[in-house]
């Protein structure tokens, strides 16, 4: 029997996944680091804390599973996405690793925002110029750090970098390097344009191979360190939130996905790179070769329901806990109490302001529409129709240029029959829940990583793979009854627009 071993870096731990040649999941083993987060918008992590979640993972998870070292056919990788590591040629970090979330390249994007414009900028590359890519983020390095700078043979992304300390070999592959910021989205390769106007030299960007790439083998030096064989191929994978496409099946034209956990995304599968008129989606390069994975992510989905149980819900959180119960059970049959439409209640989920579809940092949460006759079940169901409406606008860009039959939802929001029920309704469409909710990215890693050494055929693999335990359709009655509940809720966020901008400018006058 052959395996593969799929490592996901995240953001706080790396989870290690062991794959039989079956696509079985055989065991999985997670080993915790540290952020630091500073300065308000900063984030950055040590990436020899990567290094090592991957030799303890990887050790111990071949010692408790009994898998050997020789067994292992490939080694594979997804990793979060849109980083900035500076490294010296050997390797060797210059500094920590600024990562996804942190927001201090303001005043780079602003300086390519006034050598490109806003809509050239998103043809160019399918994002919008902000500071969360890795390409503002190295002009920062540039500005504030220049001896930084100046030793900085490569900047990669975090599985880039282990790839690296496992072959010595300096590679990204096509989804993380959209992650960069400054790729051609349509020729896969980095945008001379974007590069010249950042100021940046195009020579500290790593080449770019397929995700199916095998970088090269383990070295003897990271063999004695990860407990893994001599020679063991070594193979790309993805950016997380791609591999996550593979892992749910997204892997041609329409076949559509969502996750919901504390943030929430709607992804889908095309053969062109979709421009959305407003701007409220974004492209990224595909895995599988030729497609590519237009995407929506919005900020607070079960962020915004764990608010709601942590501020509004001690008597359930109690109860739960007395009778060894679930609160989320508890709250979900308050919210099957509360009719379509909440009772006339819209909730506006923007509790850490809003990326797609409204791309308003300043937008800030709200109730409306509550009168006395209201109960606590309706604002609780409003919580989870306004997560899933604004979902839905999302989903109405997507719908624009794909043919979409049914959506793949994964991730801890799709434990609640109530909720499953509400995303069929207002999305039109059935929704199918896998068995494991929690494993798309290591799966979409491993997939790569057998396709690469191949251990698989093709990427068609992952039907086989993807176990459904439960469907829901929307029903007729529902579907048009949530019709003006959807016009409601956009007009609750155009009227608060102006207020918005108020609130914001206050607080700044506070500063």
């Amino acid at each position: 029997m052959k395996y593969i071993l799929a490592h996901d870096l995240g953001t706080s731990g790396n989870k290690a996944t062991l794959f039989s040649e079956t696509g079985a999941l055989v065991s999985s083993e997670v080993h915790p680091y540290g952020c630091h987060y500073f300065h308000g918008t900063w984030a950055e992590q040590d990436p020899e804390d990567w290094w090592n979640a991957i030799c303890v993972t990887s050790k111990n998870l071949l010692d408790k599973t009994g898998v050997q070292p020789a067994e292992v056919a490939a080694v594979s990788f997804s990793g979060q996405m849109m980083g900035c590591l500076c490294v010296d040629r050997a390797g060797n970090p210059l500094r920590p690793s600024i990562i996804w979330a942190d927001q201090r390249a303001q005043a780079q994007s602003e300086a390519i925002r006034r050598e490109i414009e806003p809509w050239d900028f998103y043809a160019i590359a399918g994002h919008r110029n902000t500071a969360s890519y890795g390409i503002q983020k190295l002009m920062w390095v540039r500005d504030n750090e220049p001896e930084v700078y100046a030793k900085t043979y490569k900047t990669l992304n975090a599985k880039d970098f282990i790839v690296h300390r496992l072959t010595g070999a300096f590679f990204t592959e096509p989804s993380d390097a959209t992650s960069n910021g400054c790729i051609e989205l349509k020729t896969l390769s980095w945008s001379e344009r974007i590069v010249a106007a950042a100021g940046i030299d195009g020579d500290k960007l790593p080449e770019i191979v397929p995700s199916t790439h095998i970088a090269g083998t383990v070295t003897p030096w990271a063999a004695a360190q990860t407990g893994l064989k001599v020679g063991t191929p070594v193979v790309m994978g993805g950016g997380d939130g791609v591999c996550a496409n593979v892992g749910a099946g997204s892997i041609s034209p329409g076949r559509t996905f969502s996750y919901v956990g504390s943030s929430a995304w709607i992804a889908s599968t095309s053969t062109e790179p979709l421009l959305d008129e407003q701007m409220r989606t974004v492209t990224w390069a595909h895995i599988v070769p030729g497609l590519y994975a237009p995407n929506g992510t919005m900020q607070t989905a079960g962020g915004a329901y764990h608010w709601l149980k942590e501020q509004l819900c001690p008597l359930e959180s109690q109860l739960a806990r007395l009778e060894g119960d679930n609160v989320y059970d508890r709250i979900n049959a308050q919210v099957a109490k509360s009719p379509i439409g909440s009772g006339g209640v819209v909730f506006l989920p923007y509790l850490l302001g809003e990326r797609a579809p409204r791309w308003n940092p300043r937008a800030t949460a709200a109730w409306l529409g509550i009168q006395m006759e209201n109960t606590r079940a309706d604002l609780f169901r409003a919580v989870l129709e306004g997560v899933t409406m604004n979902l839905n606008g999302i989903l109405d860009s997507l719908k624009k240029s794909l043919e979409i039959r049914d959506i793949l939802v994964i991730g801890g929001g799709a434990k609640g029959e109530v909720w499953r029920q509400m995303m069929a309704d207002i999305y039109g469409v059935p929704i199918r829940v896998p068995r494991l909710l929690e494993e798309a990215t290591s799966m979409g890693a491993a997939v790569t990583g057998g396709v690469g050494v191949g251990l698989f055929r093709d990427f068609s693999v992952i039907d086989d793979m993807i176990e459904i335990s439960h469907a829901c359709r929307p029903q007729p009655d529902h579907v048009r009854a949530y019709g003006p509940v959807k016009e409601q809720f956009e007009a609750a966020y155009r009227a608060l627009l102006p207020f918005y901008e108020a609130q914001a400018q206050t607080k700044e006058a506070n500063l």
